[in-house]
Formats: structure tokens, sequence, C-alpha cells
């Protein structure tokens, strides 16, 4: 092989190297960099909840803190209350916050929880994503900053938003 060959065959393997360094060091489930844009931060009735990732991690199953915590997302039609019925209340998996009615539900047809508007404003926080995914909107809990889901303008009336959210990140308290 040539020098440029070799040259050029060592500088892949040592920027391969140093991406995989880094990438491993981050952690397969650490959530992708990106900047959030502050919408609306809601005011919860009942004050803030701050625990540490150690604590959350021990509360929650694997698949409510990887989408609640860490910012993950479920597969569409696999989650517990995507297509439930029942009349009650959709609550904050991790602290317990009510968050949607189901009177608010509908069937978007995306195999994720769907509502027209939340229980309260003040229950939700809205993020508008800076990034690789611009135009989605973050919606959180915000007494524990949960991540829920996202809101989407192409609800039904009477507010035409689409809060699609994770069942992972929601319990339901039937009526």
């Amino acid at each position: 092989m040539t020098r440029d060959v070799w040259v050029g065959v060592l500088a892949v393997a040592l920027v391969g190297g140093v991406a995989y360094a880094l990438f491993a060091r981050s952690g397969w489930d650490a959530p992708s960099p990106r900047e959030r844009v502050p919408v609306r931060i809601g005011v919860p009735a009942g004050g803030r909840v701050e625990k540490t990732d150690d604590e959350w991690r021990a509360e929650l199953s694997d698949a409510a803190y990887r989408v609640a915590r860490r910012g993950g997302t479920e597969r569409a039609y696999t989650g517990a209350t995507w297509d439930t019925k029942t009349t009650g209340e959709y609550c904050c998996v991790c602290c317990g916050q009510p968050l949607f009615d189901s009177a608010a539900k509908f069937d978007s047809g995306t195999g994720w929880p769907s509502f027209w508007q939340p229980l309260d404003e003040n229950a939700v926080s809205l993020f508008r994503d800076a990034g690789p995914f611009d135009g989605r909107t973050e919606v959180t809990c915000s007494r524990c900053d949960a991540h829920l889901g996202h809101v989407f303008e192409d609800g039904p009336p009477p507010t035409g938003q689409r809060y699609c959210m994770n069942s992972a990140a929601l319990t339901f308290a039937p009526r």
C-alpha cells in the first residue's frame, strides 16, 4: 500500500474510534441532545415534585422510565391505553397529577392516546423542539417534568389540537 492509503486508513480508524468512544460513554439510552424552547410553562396546583434519576428509576417500570424520564416513544398500537374507551382521568405515571379527561380523548388513527385538550392547561408544559424535528412541540408534566408526548395542530374542533401521548407515561383512573 502507498503512504497515502495508509494515512487514509489510519485517519478513518482514528475518527471512527473517537466517535465510538464518545457514543459508548454517553450510554445506550441517553437522549439525543436538543434545544428546547419554552412555549408555555404550567404551574401545578400541588407544587413541584423533584427526585433524583435513581429514585425515578427505582419507582418506575422500565418502559415508563424510558418514555417519561428519558424522552422515549413507545411503538404505535402497543400502549395500554391507546384504545381505551372507559370514562376517567389520565394521570402522570411519575407523580400522579391529573392531565387529561376521557371526554377530550379521540381516535386520531395514530396508535397513541390522543386528546384535544388537557384537563387544565397548567397541568402541562410545552416546549418547542429546535433541532432535527423542528415543528414538534413536546408536552411534559408541569409537576415533575415527565415527557408525555407531543402536541400537533391537526386535531379536531373545538381546539384543533392533537395531544399525542405515550401510554407508558400515563396511568388511567376509571370513574
